[in-house]
């Protein structure tokens, strides 16, 4: 994942001690780097720090981040002192990126109030953000209102809000895949394709006659059927699958990844049952779960905006994502429950994983026609999990999101699973319920529930629930 970077504003107001600027455009950089951020920030020569308080000095600020506007992912807005409130938010409005902006203030040293000395910056964030939000300009703070740049609160901060930036850069610009029609039995999974579209997510359909008829092109010769059947062998255990099956699996594999490459798709949704088993032969669960686990979500059931969840998650955390269904009662805890798909889930999120065959499925189309499940115990672990739906008949995108932990409760089933404890579980099973959101749910092993949030929420003015128990 390639570093996220930041354009960094540098506050100035000339009758505050402009020494500060210098000092603070040190240790602001400094902390940057250390927590693995790019900058794109004016030089210090012509004033002090590279900070901004002219007009002139804003629009040049403003210039250089139009500039880097394919680099730029967020803007820091950071107050050595006081801070001149105009630059600060001439400097966004004149790059024009509409992308998150984070404001920060350093802390007054109470022994240190003398006129040579004294920052006041607690004061002019205020200024700013009042001058921002007059402008339009949405933006986001840190969890202390003046925090210097290396307290661990900050360093929070900074990670969370780099999550943020990431999540709302991907989405704004995302390409999905959805390869076939959704089952026909799960309405659930409709979705507004234009109402993505708003957003900037955009979504390639693929005939599943299409992707089956060009594997079945493709020879078990062909070095990239090879290729792709030693990563499958590489990635689980296939011991008692049939030589047919990962054959059939490998050629499928082929097919999709040369469709999703030269269409640049960043995620996938597939039609996973039940025709790839009936007319092809197998089911595409590790394929998917491959694809996840190297950081390109792929979600059953063509469950297009359930794999928009995943994305972000994805996006946020920098790890794998899997799609999960809320699915049973665990006793009689009314904060524990059943995560479980049948399953594609990412071999990340497992203690222990193989191949095998789909048990569902198979009692309808065939054992011999549905090899090539993941199944296993997903490992105890934190983890954020959120969902998106559009509301078609409102008009808008909505969602929820929240964090819970995977437990070692005693379970014994198929498939891939695991046992969830979320505070206040029955208030959000109540709200799902209440506002028809759809019984999947994007899961990723993070805690980045506040960064989902706040990209939902703010920046992509999508209409969250953040369940904080």
């Amino acid at each position: 994942m390639r570093k996220t970077t930041l354009g960094v504003v540098i506050g100035n107001r000339g009758f505050f001690p402009a020494h500060l600027c210098e000092e603070g455009r040190k240790q602001i950089l400094k902390v940057l780097e250390e927590e693995g951020f790019d900058v794109v920030v004016l030089p210090d020569t012509n004033s002090p720090g590279g900070s901004v308080e002219s007009l002139a000095e804003a629009k040049a600020c403003g210039d250089l981040f139009r500039a880097n506007r394919d680099r730029i992912d967020g803007i820091l807005i950071t107050l050595p002192n006081f801070g001149d409130e105009r630059a600060n938010a001439n400097s966004v409005r004149f790059a024009g990126l509409d992308v998150p902006v984070l404001v920060h203030a350093f802390n007054d040293d109470s022994k240190r109030m003398t006129i040579a000395d004294r920052r006041d910056s607690f004061c002019g964030k205020m200024s700013t953000c009042n001058n921002l939000r007059q402008y339009g300009i949405k933006f986001s703070l840190t969890t202390l209102h003046t925090v210097n740049p290396d307290n661990e609160s900050f360093r929070s901060d900074l990670r969370k809000f780099g999550a943020t930036c990431r999540t709302v850069r991907a989405l704004r610009k995302a390409r999905l895949g959805a390869i076939g029609a959704r089952p026909t039995a799960f309405k659930t999974v409709r979705y507004s394709e234009k109402l993505l579209e708003q957003s900037g997510i955009s979504v390639d359909t693929l005939d599943l006659s299409e992707v089956l008829g060009w594997a079945n092109k493709l020879n078990s010769s062909d070095s990239a059927v090879k290729e792709k059947l030693d990563r499958i062998r590489e990635y689980t255990d296939t011991k008692g699958i049939p030589d047919e099956s990962l054959d059939k699996m490998a050629r499928l594999g082929v097919a999709i990844d040369t469709w999703a490459t030269d269409q640049e798709i960043d995620a996938t949704a597939i039609q996973c049952w039940t025709a790839l088993e009936e007319f092809y032969g197998v089911v595409p669960c590790t394929l998917m779960s491959m694809m996840s686990n190297s950081l390109m979500a792929s979600a059953c059931e063509t469950d297009v905006a359930g794999v928009v969840g995943m994305y972000a998650l994805q996006c946020a955390s920098g790890m794998p994502s899997a799609l999960l269904d809320w699915n049973n009662n665990y006793g009689t805890d009314p904060d524990k429950a059943v995560v479980f798909h049948c399953s594609n889930l990412p071999k990340s999120v497992f203690n222990e994983q193989k191949m095998d065959y789909q048990e569902i499925i198979a009692g309808t189309v065939g054992k011999e026609n549905t090899y090539g499940t993941i199944v296993g115990r997903m490992r105890a672990s934190s983890f954020t999990y959120c969902r998106i739906s559009t509301d078609d008949y409102n008009g808008r995108i909505v969602a929820y999101v929240g964090e819970g932990e995977l437990t070692n409760d005693l379970l014994n089933t198929f498939g891939g699973y695991g046992v969830v404890k979320v505070p206040e579980l029955q208030k959000l099973l109540r709200y799902i319920c209440e506002n028809g959101f759809e019984h999947h749910v994007a899961f990723n092993l993070s805690e980045s529930a506040e960064a989902v949030n706040e990209a939902f929420s703010k920046y992509m003015g999508w209409d969250t629930y953040w369940h904080a128990g």
